[in-house]
C-alpha cells in the first residue's frame, strides 16, 4: 500500500514534463467538453484522465456541459458531481474526480483552449448560438459529431459549421468506437484529423498535443489531416448501419448484411467524390479507423442497427422505436438519411446512390424491404 505522500503524488500526476514535450509548448491548455450523452461522457472521461496525468500539458479540472434534467428528483449535474457517474447516459462507469458537470455552457466554453464538441448533430446550430460572442480566436476544437448539414446553399460538414458560427478552428475525431466499450476501457482505436490552424505558431496546439489529450492505453489514436474523409465516413456509416439493421430484422442473415456494407462503402466514397471533389483522400476510407472499420462496427450493432431491426420486425413509427429502445437518445442514421435524400433530390443524383435511396424509401415511403436487392443490383 502506498504511503499518503506516494498516493498524493499519484493523484497529482507526473508534474515533470518529458523533455520532448517541455520544449514544445509554452503553456498549459484548458479543456472543456460540450455534450454529455453516452459518447460525450465516454470521451470526457478520456480527456479528464489525461488532464489529470499530464499537468505539464493541461489544466487538471475539466468542465463538461450537461443539458440539465432530473433523475428521481435530483439534477443530473448534481448526480455526476456527487457520485462521479452519469446514471442517465453512461451508468455503472466511474468518472474521474476532476471531471465536473456544468449546466451553463458559457462557463465551459469561455477560457477553454481546447473544446471537445460531442452531441447529436441536429442540436449543433442552437448550441453554437449559445456560445456566440466568446473569443475563440486562439482556441481549437475537436468535433466528435456524426452527420452533415444540408441547406438551400448545399451541403456542409459539421466542423465547417463550427468554424463559421464561432470562428473556432475545428478538427474531427471519428472511428470504430462504441461508447460503452470505450468507457469500460476495452481496447479500440480512433482517427483524429487535425490540420494546423492558419494562426498557428510554435507552442500552440498541434496534432501531437491533440494526440496527448486523447490517447490512452485502451484508446489508440491515429493522426490524419483528412478532415473531409473522416467526416463523411462518420456521417454516412450511420445510414448504412440503419440498412444493416433492416436486413437483419428481415431475417436475411450475414450475407445480406455484408452486401449492404459493401455497397454502403462504395456510396460513402462516391459521396465524397461527388460533393467534395479533391478534398478526401481515398485511403482514409479503407485504411483509417474512421473509414471501413467504423462502418463494420456500426453495422455490427449500435443504435442505428437496433432501430432498423425493430422497424423491419414491427413497422412501428421511427419515433416510437427510438423512445422504446434508446433511453432518450436518437439514431443519427434517420436524421442523416433524411438530409442526404434532400441533397440527392435537389441535385438530381438519386440514381447514383441506390442504397441510400432505398433505405430512405423503406423507412419513410413504405417501400417493402423485399425490393432492396433489386434496387442496389449493380
Amino acid at each position: 500500500m502506498p504511503t499518503p505522500q506516494e498516493r498524493l503524488a499519484q493523484l497529482r500526476g507526473n508534474e515533470d514534463a518529458p523533455a520532448s514535450v517541455a520544449s514544445k509548448y509554452n503553456k498549459r491548455f484548458r479543456v472543456g467538453v460540450i455534450g454529455s450523452g453516452n459518447w460525450g461522457t465516454a470521451v470526457a472521461k478520456i480527456v479528464a484522465e489525461n488532464c489529470l496525468e499530464k499537468p505539464y500539458l493541461f489544466h487538471r479540472d475539466v468542465k463538461m456541459w450537461v443539458r440539465e434534467e432530473e433523475v428521481s428528483d435530483m439534477k443530473l449535474t448534481d448526480i455526476i458531481n456527487s457520485y462521479h457517474e452519469n446514471v442517465k447516459y453512461l451508468p455503472e462507469v466511474t468518472l474521474p474526480f476532476n471531471l465536473f458537470a456544468e449546466p451553463d455552457i458559457r462557463k465551459v466554453a469561455d477560457g477553454a483552449d481546447l473544446l471537445v464538441i460531442n452531441l447529436p448533430h441536429q442540436f449543433l446550430g442552437s448550441v453554437c448560438d449559445q456560445m456566440k460572442g466568446i473569443d475563440f480566436s486562439k482556441s481549437s476544437a475537436i468535433s466528435c459529431l456524426k452527420g452533415i448539414n444540408v441547406s438551400a446553399d448545399g451541403v456542409e460538414l459539421l466542423h465547417d459549421v463550427v468554424e463559421k458560427k464561432l470562428g473556432l478552428h475545428c478538427g474531427v475525431l471519428s472511428g470504430a468506437n462504441i461508447a460503452s466499450e470505450v468507457a469500460r476501457e476495452r481496447w479500440s482505436e480512433t482517427t483524429i484529423a487535425f490540420p494546423l490552424p492558419s494562426w498557428y505558431q510554435q507552442g500552440d496546439a498541434d496534432d501531437n498535443l491533440i494526440k496527448e489529450l486523447f490517447y490512452r492505453p485502451y484508446f489508440h489514436v491515429q493522426v490524419s489531416d483528412d478532415v473531409c474523409g473522416a467526416s463523411i465516413s462518420g456521417a454516412l456509416k450511420n445510414v448504412v448501419a440503419l440498412g444493416a439493421g433492416l436486413v437483419e430484422g428481415a431475417g436475411w442473415g450475414d450475407n445480406a448484411k455484408a452486401a449492404v456494407m459493401r455497397r454502403g462503402l462504395l456510396e460513402v466514397i462516391m459521396f465524397g467524390n461527388v460533393f467534395f471533389p479533391g478534398k478526401c483522400r481515398p485511403e482514409t476510407f479503407t485504411t483509417e479507423s474512421a473509414g471501413v472499420a467504423d462502418l463494420i462496427t456500426s453495422c455490427a450493432g449500435g443504435r442505428n442497427v437496433k432501430v432498423g431491426r425493430a422497424f423491419a420486425r414491427t413497422g412501428k413509427p421511427l419515433e416510437v422505436i427510438e423512445k422504446e429502445l434508446l433511453n432518450g437518445q436518437s439514431a443519427q442514421g434517420i436524421i442523416t438519411g433524411r438530409e442526404v435524400m434532400e441533397l440527392l433530390t435537389a441535385t438530381k443524383k438519386e440514381d447514383e446512390f441506390p442504397l441510400l435511396g432505398a433505405i430512405y424509401d423503406i423507412v419513410h415511403n413504405k417501400l417493402h424491404i423485399s425490393n432492396l436487392p433489386e434496387r442496389i443490383a449493380d
